[in-house]
């Protein structure tokens, strides 16, 4: 028998190589998931004002936004932090409204669900609606961004958005941002306009903003010559620490002022949007104490002629029934039809903000 020549052996083992090669190759995947992701499928950073991530679960509802043709207000339904169903709660209606808004806020829904953010374009034909359905949604977001809604952390900045404060010369409307459990900011995002009120709330607003920040409460007085402006301002103010109460909200660590839980996370005091009615708005405050409605009040509700007399005897049971019921499924009072049904709507919304 011959003996291999080295080369040949060489030559051979290194051909055997090769082939292992070529052998391993093939059976590597057509298509390498992290490669494919890495190409294009990557995932972009979440843009500014999307639906806030996180784990949020649970309906949102934003504040009415007032417009030229009515109240818009928009109720978010949220899982895993993700915006899954956008509704309107409250539309223009009557005459040519209806129209607008039957044709209008089932896209403006699926806009919202679509961007995950209020940056949606605007309905042709349905300029106010679509503004006000915006206002509303940005609102809504803003309340699901609150620490223990959006997965923030305590210490984190949050902002909140106060309820619509109506007043002889127009509504107000209040955002703050608060951290560390304090308010760093304060701002009008509504304030009366038009003629003298240009003038008074240009003057106002700013030292109004100021006392907020400085005294982190809704305590704080009222400027001269702008009576009014100061007294929607404080009740906007107010709403929107309510809101801060929340757990792990603004006033659930640090013993802000106003936040009247001591810092307790169990005991939180809701207020809920303003609900029209053909009599006058009405508005439900809750305190909520170990996932039970404790105290119910009506901030705000219809007055003037008999008005008065029906809210001083309705307003009392629907109270109470609040409180035994812990929902908004209670009985309307009998000759209390429009203030019920308010009260029930604007009960409903607190709930929302609770998570009930």
């Amino acid at each position: 028998m011959r003996k291999s020549h080295p080369v040949r052996r060489a030559v051979l083992a290194g051909a055997a190589t090769v082939s292992g090669i070529v052998l391993l190759l093939s059976l590597k995947p057509a298509s390498d998931p992290g490669a494919a992701q890495a190409a294009g499928g990557q995932v972009p950073p979440a843009a500014a004002g999307q639906a806030p991530q996180g784990g949020v679960n649970g309906a949102v509802t934003g504040d009415a936004a007032q417009t030229e043709y009515g109240a818009v207000q928009v109720r978010l339904t949220l899982s895993n932090g993700k915006i899954t169903q956008a509704e309107a709660v409250q539309a223009p209606k009557g005459g040519r409204s209806d129209q607008i808004t039957a044709s209008a806020v089932p896209r403006l829904n699926q806009a919202a669900v679509a961007a995950q953010s209020a940056d949606i374009d605007a309905v042709s034909g349905a300029t106010y609606t679509s503004a006000g359905y915006k206002k509303s949604l940005q609102s809504a977001l803003d309340k699901a961004k609150a620490p223990g809604g959006a997965g923030q952390g305590s210490g984190q900045a949050q902002t909140l958005t106060g309820d619509v404060a109506q007043t002889e010369y127009g509504p107000i409307q209040v955002r703050i941002t608060v951290a560390g459990g304090k308010i760093t900011k304060a701002e009008a995002v509504q304030a009366p306009k038009g003629g003298r009120s240009d003038q008074i709330t240009s003057t106002s607003v700013p030292r109004l903003n100021q006392a907020a920040v400085a005294t982190g409460s809704a305590d704080i007085d009222a400027v001269s010559g702008a009576t009014y402006t100061s007294a929607g301002y404080k009740k906007s103010l107010q709403s929107a620490l309510d809101k801060a109460k929340a757990p792990g909200g603004a006033g659930g660590s640090s013993g802000a002022a106003g936040s009247g839980g001591g810092g307790q996370a169990e005991t939180r005091v809701l207020t809920g949007s303003v609900a029209q009615t053909e009599y006058g708005p009405v508005q439900v405050r809750i305190t909520v104490a170990g996932g039970k409605i404790t105290k119910a009040e009506a901030v705000q509700a219809p007055k003037g002629g008999r008005s008065d007399q029906i809210t001083s005897t309705s307003v009392p049971r629907l109270n109470q029934a609040a409180v035994a019921a812990g929902s908004a499924q209670i009985d309307a009072v009998s000759g209390a039809t429009y203030t019920s049904a308010g009260y029930k709507k604007s009960l409903q919304s607190a709930l929302d903000q609770a998570g009930g």
